[in-house]
């Protein structure tokens, strides 16, 4: 394949996808210049089947989880000079054959991340996956300067700018790396769009972790990443209402004893658990913006 506009690769991190790794990589070549499958400590065939149809294989002896197979991806993109990055699942939910779409809205629109939008009646996914997917949603795209519609989805174009400014800055594990790829993109300043593609999840049963534990350990890391970035907002301001709540209880509960000789264990218990959660998080919140306050401060003296 020739491009008169720039090198491309397709990134496919993959875990036991023996049967389905072969079709998207033999379709995915007609609109790439290479194709890469990082074999994320796979017990199947998946690797033997991706070198044999042509894709380039990079192997995790042990499973790394996705964040670091893309990580993997990223470093051999820029290592091999490729001016344009598209990576997919090897579970076959993405059609290989959409990636003009991406790349096109890429190159034609001045920007340097296109996001796929899962889109259409062919499409919709399970109530519960829709459910937990517009909680990430919101989650993710709340201090990202808008919302985003679709941030789970791992059908997404990058230009090489991107790709350099969001790999050193990549921390997750798992399955985190989607939304924090939003984050660390909006940190840096770069622009995102995005493009309607379509997605399969009839008999999709490829996850190794079940989705609730899967939605739960990705918002968990997506708050994490947030409080990081707005410490007073997301924990020192949290924290200290959580503490006066807990404080006032307290209160209130001691007065009902004076006044009736009747101590309510459940109010105490409550109490004390929302003054040391309240405690906690008001310190953490300080502890992160301590720093940048004393190097202002610092600033302005010299």
């Amino acid at each position: 394949m020739t491009n008169t506009q720039g090198r491309s690769i397709a990134i496919i991190p993959c875990y036991n996808e023996e049967a389905t790794i072969g079709s998207i990589i033999i379709r995915a070549k007609h609109f790439v210049n290479e194709v890469l499958v990082i074999d994320d400590g796979s017990k199947d065939n998946t690797a033997n089947i991706a070198k044999e149809v042509g894709a380039t294989v990079i192997i995790h002896k042990t499973n790394k989880g996705k964040s670091a197979g893309i990580k993997t991806g990223f470093k051999y993109a820029l290592n091999n000079n490729y001016d344009y990055v598209i990576t997919l699942d090897g579970d076959a939910q993405h059609n290989p054959s959409e990636i003009p779409l991406l790349l096109n809205n890429l190159k034609n629109n001045g920007h340097d991340i296109t996001l796929g939008i899962r889109f259409g009646e062919g499409t919709e996914m399970p109530l519960w996956r829709k459910f937990g997917k517009r909680v990430l949603d919101y989650t993710i795209s709340f201090g990202n300067g808008g919302f985003v519609t679709d941030t789970q989805c791992g059908f997404r174009a990058f230009n090489k700018k991107a790709v350099e400014n969001i790999l050193p800055r990549l921390k997750g594990r798992s399955f985190s790396v989607e939304g924090e790829q939003i984050i660390r993109a909006h940190e840096t300043g770069l622009k995102i769009d995005s493009e309607h593609i379509s997605c399969k999840y009839e008999n999709l049963n490829t996850s190794t972790k079940s989705p609730v534990s899967h939605g739960l350990s990705v918002l968990a890391y997506t708050i994490w990443l947030l409080a990081e970035r707005k410490p007073l907002v997301l924990l020192t301001l949290p924290g200290f209402i959580c503490a006066i709540i807990g404080f006032l209880l307290g209160i209130y509960t001691i007065q009902s004893f004076n006044q009736t000789n009747i101590l309510n264990i459940f109010h105490i218990i409550i109490a004390s658990i929302l003054s040391i959660i309240g405690i906690i998080l008001f310190l953490i919140g300080l502890l992160n913006v301590l720093p940048g306050i004393i190097k202002r401060s610092t600033r302005t003296t010299d």
